[in-house]
């Protein structure tokens, strides 16, 4: 019963959707740059790959080490937030993150890049659980889908302008000096936001037995673990290792696989946000299911399509796997009470980005080992439609 009060509460705090778009923008902003921070090695690592003479496994281990900082980190941002409130903590997590990066650009071997990658994890995972927390509570419930959909723009976004900014900035600097050009931006981001920012005046819940106990009794949260798992392995996981598969096993040039990469993620800014308003009109439950069945026959597809289709594939694969994150998040975000939400998203994105994140890529690059990437992205595939089957086993409260 105290479930549904909150929820009821809830839908009358947010403000007017227009008047809040600022503030969402300027959260978008700094997402943006947590989320470009951790995918900018995939086009990078060709480049990254022969400077440091590693292997396709050790390249895709890489994002293991920054999977496990970020999953450390959102397990214990509940703690952080309820002691520095989730403003504060937005800003922290978007300054470490640009330490970070200006510290992983001043290493010269493939430990320190590990270890570095490891804390640009620790910090960027501070930030989702307020972003969340902060963003919902500046908006009314019904506006939720659209209020998400805005700020799932950043990773849209971040993929698109990820390899462009590889490309453009790599005849004039090296790897490690991109990565340290976005670590500035990022402490310049973290500051803007203590000075301006709007929302996130109030803490998190730390993590405590009872608030465990509620959340992980739900079947329906584990199903969200699960689904938050294959949808980032689908998107992320997917997007981390192919620059390399384009390039090592399909025979484009390192230039072009980027721009097709960066040109293929353009449409996902424009579906995302469109697959907002589907949430609201048609309920996060059907939209996740379409999802996860397309993304999954479109990732088989990538490995298994022939080299006069593989760029059709390569646009039409993340134009589906976006559209799940504003279902994803709105369906998160209405299993638990408004006061644990925070802890919602941080119990259950971690597993997702340790799964989806690290240990996918990184098995992809264990097959291209092999000889065959195309094998690796195949079975990927076919976990990926496994979602279908979970989305409709969902249970979700009725608003």
């Amino acid at each position: 019963m105290s479930e549904l009060n909150d929820k009821i509460i809830c839908r009358g705090n947010g403000a007017l959707f227009r008047s809040q778009v600022g503030p969402i923008l300027l959260l978008t902003g700094i997402f943006f740059l947590n989320f470009t921070s951790r995918i900018v090695l995939s086009p990078l690592m060709p480049t990254i790959e022969k400077d440091l003479g590693i292997t396709h496994g050790q390249a895709g281990s890489l994002f293991v080490f920054t999977s496990v900082g970020y999953c450390i980190s959102l397990l214990a941002a509940g703690a952080v937030s309820s002691r520095l409130m989730h403003g504060r903590t937005i800003a922290f997590s978007a300054i470490a993150v640009g330490i970070a990066l200006l510290g992983i650009s001043c290493s010269k071997g493939l430990w320190g890049m590990r270890l570095g990658l490891f804390f640009l994890g620790l910090a960027a995972g501070l930030y989702l659980p307020s972003g969340i927390a902060t963003l919902t509570s500046l908006i009314s419930f019904k506006d939720w889908g659209k209020g998400i959909a805005i700020h799932e723009l950043a990773p849209n976004l971040s993929f698109v302008a990820a390899p462009l900014i590889s490309e453009a900035l790599l005849p004039w600097f090296s790897w490690q000096g991109i990565l340290a050009l976005i670590g500035g931006i990022s402490l310049l981001t973290g500051t803007t936001f203590v000075l301006f920012g709007k929302g996130g005046g109030f803490p998190g819940q730390a993590p405590s037995l009872e608030s465990f106990r509620e959340l992980l009794a739900k079947p329906s949260f584990w199903i969200m673990a699960l689904l938050f798992s294959l949808a980032i392995g689908g998107s992320m996981g997917v997007f981390a290792m192919l620059p390399l598969y384009l390039v090592a096993e399909r025979g484009i040039v390192r230039n072009w696989a980027n721009t097709l990469v960066s040109m293929s993620r353009i449409s996902g800014v424009g579906i995302a946000f469109a697959a907002g308003w589907a949430t609201d009109r048609f309920g996060p439950k059907r939209i996740m299911a379409a999802v996860f069945l397309l993304t999954g026959i479109m990732t088989i597809l990538l490995g298994l399509a022939a080299d006069a289709w593989i760029i059709i594939i390569v646009f039409l694969q993340p134009m589906l796997a976006v559209c799940f994150f504003p279902a994803g998040f709105a369906a998160l975000s209405s299993i638990a009470p408004s006061n644990a939400r925070n802890m919602a998203v941080s119990l259950a994105v971690p597993f997702a980005f340790l799964v989806g994140g690290g240990v996918i890529p990184a098995g992809i690059g264990v097959f291209g080992d092999t000889g065959s990437f195309a094998s690796g992205f195949a079975v990927v595939g076919a976990l990926i439609t496994t979602g279908f089957l979970l989305s409709l086993c969902l249970k979700l409260p009725v608003p």
